[in-house]
């Protein structure tokens, strides 16, 4: 399973992208950042998004996704695999043909660039050989975190989230873990109120797994706090852990 960051920032700065992880150049873990990354081809590559939930920074990338598909006139789908909450959020707020055209019935509501697929949490969905599940955390709106599963591989990607439980159930045997780390320790009272994590509050939530991932990799860092965040990650001396950084590519 390869792991290609396209953007693991928590905010946007010159260098600094939005959240999107590459599975295998074709699964999309948010979509933050894709357009300024891919180039066409890779791009067409994409069947299938999975949201963790409706912030903007973590569904920017996807408006101009489905123009650059349609504009190319292609006979192209891309799935958009969400909670109901999060494709309510979509529908009202984004795809609803004020801020942006409703790409569910572009060029035709028979053959559209892009199709909701309303996931279940706990639910195993299938999609193009991974099995992904779908698992609650703790937002400030609703949100999930994916457990993903191919070829003996897995991953769990936390999203934004504070202190939880269930998607650390999930992460126990994991091969990798990405998980947030937004603010540096001086402001756990903004991460909490924010349902954010530091590093500090991280260490109390990985108490939490039965068996640790052999790969923790931390997303999400402001990127005005990014070298405080990445001393504070390093001094939890914890095998295996990560900063990621964008662009990176990883063998999982």
């Amino acid at each position: 399973m390869q792991l290609r960051v396209l953007g693991s920032a928590g905010a946007e700065f010159p260098d600094f992208r939005p959240p999107a992880f590459l599975i295998d150049g074709k699964l999309l873990l948010d979509g933050g950042t894709i357009g300024s990354v891919l180039n066409e081809d890779e791009q067409w590559n994409i069947h299938n998004i999975f949201i963790t939930h409706s912030h903007l920074d973590h569904i920017r990338g996807i408006p101009a996704l489905a123009d650059n598909i349609i504009i190319k006139n292609l006979n192209h789908t891309v799935r958009l695999h969400c909670t109901n909450e999060v494709i309510a959020a979509l529908r009202n707020h984004l795809f609803n043909d004020i801020i942006w055209p409703d790409f569910t019935k572009l060029p035709s509501a028979e053959n559209p660039v892009l199709e909701y697929s309303a996931m279940i949490p706990f639910q195993e969905h299938l999609v193009e050989g991974y099995a992904v599940r779908a698992i609650p955390v703790d937002h400030t709106v609703p949100a999930v975190g994916f457990r993903v599963t191919s070829s003996g591989r897995t991953l769990v990607y936390t999203g934004d989230t504070g202190p939880t439980d269930e998607i650390w159930k999930a992460s126990s045997g994991a091969d990798a873990l990405i998980v947030e780390v937004s603010f540096p320790n001086s402001m756990e009272t903004m991460a909490l109120v924010t349902k954010h994590l530091t590093s500090a509050l991280l260490l109390k939530e990985l108490d939490k797994i039965e068996t640790l991932p052999e790969r923790i990799f931390i997303t999400h860092p402001k990127p005005q706090y990014y070298d405080t965040i990445l001393r504070e990650i390093e001094a939890l001396n914890v095998n295996g852990i990560e900063l990621l950084h964008d662009g990176s590519i990883y063998e999982i």
